[in-house]
């Protein structure tokens, strides 16, 4: 599920692919001239999202760094109609 977002074309979705999945496709985004790049996730996938920034910056781009983490809360509403929260996370590693 690692897809360019339409409001920002650096941005990865973390979703329950393996984290190289998405290791890669960080890798890609910098390779093709990304100055940052944006990792997505909510909720189990947050765990995988922070793998991801991690191995991207140890193994594979080393310059990048972590420029900001954003953390919150989303009100998610189910087929039942049911809502309720999630928590997110937003990680920019940046090579600037």
């Amino acid at each position: 599920m690692a897809e360019k977002g339409t409001a920002d074309e650096n941005t990865i979705y973390v979703g329950n692919k393996p984290p190289m999945s998405y290791v890669l496709a960080v890798v890609t985004q910098f390779n093709g001239g990304s100055d940052e790049v944006i990792i997505k996730a909510r909720g189990r996938a947050i765990s995988r999202a922070v793998d991801t920034a991690e191995i991207t910056r140890n193994r594979f781009v080393t310059n990048a760094k972590v420029k900001e983490i954003k953390i919150g809360t989303e009100g998610i509403t189910n087929e039942e109609g049911k809502s309720s929260n999630v928590s997110s996370i937003e990680i920019t590693l940046s090579t600037k």
